[in-house]
């Protein structure tokens, strides 16, 4: 259990960790963290504004969750219609080759919705990607499916635990992975929640992965 010394201590490296990264705006945002769970709250202006100050808490050692209480508070000259938003939704999609046509969008007051299905999960998160930087967007909920070609279960713990292996962030000698009907879960420990979202994102672009249970755990 963390004592408050040292909770004060996670909060001012996560304040350092928001105040230098040149894409979050760390005017608004409050910091609080008991026990290793970090919490944010306050106000962004976008949507990324948000996500790129949760990333930035996720970097910070130490950290070993990251509850997101942030709200977007567009300005005025940011706030469009669904309907606009929908139409620069299919405009940036359609440009974007490494989004299938398999994947739609529905738009409910600001708050984008993905669906469909993929093969690769590049796909998937090039499609959030992608949307994360429209301008009105409030959120964006993924429920993008994987439906990637038949492999089997060897190969696909293979596959992933060579893709972590090559990850030089990631020190894959603390991570082990078990297969089941496409699902990869992974098991070990790291030292932050960041160096946890690179092995999921690796185990999530394997050929033959249709989800990952992520049961790794942040030893600081």
């Amino acid at each position: 259990m963390n004592t408050p010394s040292t909770d004060s201590r996670l909060m001012d490296s996560v304040k350092q960790e928001l105040d230098w990264d040149p894409r979050v705006n760390a005017s608004h945002i409050g910091i609080s963290a008991h026990d290793g769970a970090i919490t944010l709250s306050g106000e962004t202006p976008a949507y990324w504004d948000k996500m790129a100050a949760v990333r930035a808490a996720e970097r910070v050692y130490g950290v070993k969750a990251v509850a997101d209480e942030i709200e977007v508070k567009l300005p005025n000259a940011s706030i469009r219609t669904d309907s606009d938003i929908a139409d620069a939704i299919v405009r940036d999609m359609s440009w974007n080759n490494a989004i299938p046509e398999t994947v739609k969008a529905d738009v409910s007051n600001g708050h984008v919705t993905l669906r469909g299905t993929v093969h690769w999960g590049y796909q998937r998160d090039e499609a959030a990607r992608t949307l994360r930087y429209l301008e009105g967007v409030h959120g964006l909920t993924n429920l993008i499916a994987l439906q990637p070609s038949a492999a089997k279960i060897q190969d696909v713990e293979t596959r992933v635990s060579e893709a972590i292996t090559r990850m030089a962030n990631v020190d894959a000698r603390s991570i082990w992975v078990t297969a089941t009907n496409g699902t990869v879960h992974l098991h070990g420990h790291v030292h932050s929640l960041a160096e946890r979202r690179i092995a999921d994102r690796a185990a999530a672009s394997a050929p033959g992965v249709t989800d990952v249970k992520n049961e790794i755990l942040i030893t600081p």
